[in-house]
């Protein structure tokens, strides 16, 4: 069964890079169909997509996050990684990782989230 763990601060300076980390088992990241995202929830708001890594490698963002987004994958260790640049207050949010199935159309396995806020 795959299973996803986030890690990483809880807590940045404003401008600061926020920088996470995915780590997946059960399942290899490089698997054909399969995306592996990256999404937050700032308090009271919904859920927002920030942008995923393709099983390829190929990455993928939100045009309003692109500018200050970066995912990467170290496929030795079965992780992937987050790091969103020049962050504000307005970045404060749960982050999670997810597991796209582009065979079932949906995620089919999230992460726990990790809470991030960042403060001076």
């Amino acid at each position: 069964q795959v299973q996803l763990q986030e890690s990483g601060p809880g807590l940045v300076k404003p401008s600061q890079t926020l920088s996470l980390t995915c780590t997946v088992s059960g399942g290899s990241i490089p698997t054909n169909y399969y995306y592996w995202s990256w999404i937050r929830q700032p308090p009271r708001k919904g859920l927002e997509w920030m942008g995923a890594i393709a099983y390829s490698g190929i990455t993928y963002y939100s045009p309003s996050l692109k500018s200050r987004t970066s995912i990467s994958r170290d496929t030795s260790k079965n992780q992937f990684t987050l790091q969103l640049s020049s962050v504000t207050p307005e970045d404060t949010a749960v982050y999670y990782c997810a597991r796209v199935s582009t065979v079932r159309g949906c995620y089919d396995n999230w992460g726990q989230g990790t809470q991030v806020a960042v403060s001076s």
